[in-house]
């Protein structure tokens, strides 16, 4: 059981990511490729891995990716708040202090230690630099594929907590993690295998959705790195208005599609990417819905976000389960 300690600063500092991390998510690639998980929900992604990882990124990647721990070093901050290059950048970067204690830390897991993670400990610029190389092929090959699909099932997952948020604050959403994360104020109660516990003193937390977690949170091991939780995303395995229903012989099955994506408030780019189309596309879809009184449209910056009206909530529901 980890136990997160917060403040009242930390409770208005919880923030939660807009997409996954590229590294975290490279990382737990390489350990789901071992543990698949359910078949329903990683089946796809899983046999596309398998055929196209590549053996060398593998050699390089697989020793530092251990049950139970993966060095610090390899999913740095930069993953979140500047994307992939820069990650890549910081891992190269890394102090040769962090690389040291990250890989004594792994090898006392049992962890058979190949002959290059020496090099690796004492900060060997080529070592990292392929290291670096690895990490980018291995995300190519195995991460990026699958995008679009990640991106439209953190949008609804997003789009679920954002509710919950503006419904019951902070705390509210905190709470709607259960039961893999438990807010018993002022703490929050993750099931992980190791006792630990993380104190924030003030600097928050980000939540961090993933697309290949599965049924644990991950977490930096360092307490005083910035604070993280990784936690998997509650996956959409079906679409309820499939292309057989009385709606989308109405609508049409796209159109019908749009509009159950919009149940939650979409923006037009999320609509785009949920339902497979463009965002022009989307634009036409949801000009016909709105003039139908379905949907409601209003601009939130630069995006524009779409939201049920009575109407089209009320249409929804009464579709035949």
């Amino acid at each position: 059981m980890l136990r997160i300690h917060f403040t009242p600063d930390d409770i208005a500092r919880v923030r939660v990511a807009a997409e996954p991390d590229p590294l975290w998510e490279t990382v737990i690639s390489v350990f789901r490729l071992r543990r698949p998980g359910p078949d329903l929900i990683f089946g796809r992604w899983h046999r596309h891995a398998v055929r196209a990882c590549r053996r060398d990124d593998l050699s390089m990647l697989a020793p530092l990716v251990h049950q139970t721990y993966f060095p610090d070093f390899l999913t740095p901050a930069e993953g979140s708040t500047a994307g992939l290059p820069s990650a890549l950048d910081a891992v190269v970067s890394t102090p040769v202090s962090r690389l040291r204690t990250d890989m004594a830390r792994l090898a006392r897991t049992g962890t058979p230690m190949a002959p290059w993670t020496r090099r690796l400990a004492d900060g060997d610029l080529d070592t990292l630099r392929r290291l670096a190389d690895a990490l980018r092929s291995h995300h190519e090959s195995v991460v990026a594929p699958f995008r679009d699909d990640a991106r439209a099932q953190v949008d609804a997952d997003r789009g679920r907590r954002a509710r919950v948020l503006l419904d019951r604050g902070a705390e509210g959403l905190l709470n709607s993690f259960r039961p893999m994360i438990r807010w018993e104020p002022p703490v929050l109660e993750v099931e992980v295998p190791q006792q630990r516990a993380l104190h924030l003193n003030g600097r928050g937390l980000l939540l961090v959705p993933s697309y290949l977690s599965y049924g644990t949170p991950d977490l930096l091991f360092d307490p005083d790195l910035p604070p993280v939780l990784v936690y998997p995303i509650e996956h959409c395995l079906t679409r309820s208005l499939a292309a057989g229903t009385t709606l989308a012989a109405l609508l049409g099955p796209t159109r019908a599609a749009v509009l159950e994506s919009v149940a939650h408030g979409r923006t037009t780019s999320e609509l785009a990417r949920r339902v497979g189309i463009s965002p022009a596309s989307v634009s036409q879809h949801t000009a016909v819905l709105r003039n139908a009184w379905l949907i409601h449209t209003v601009r939130a910056g630069k995006a524009v976000l779409h939201t049920l009206t009575p109407l089209g909530s009320a249409l929804l529901s009464r579709q035949p389960k």
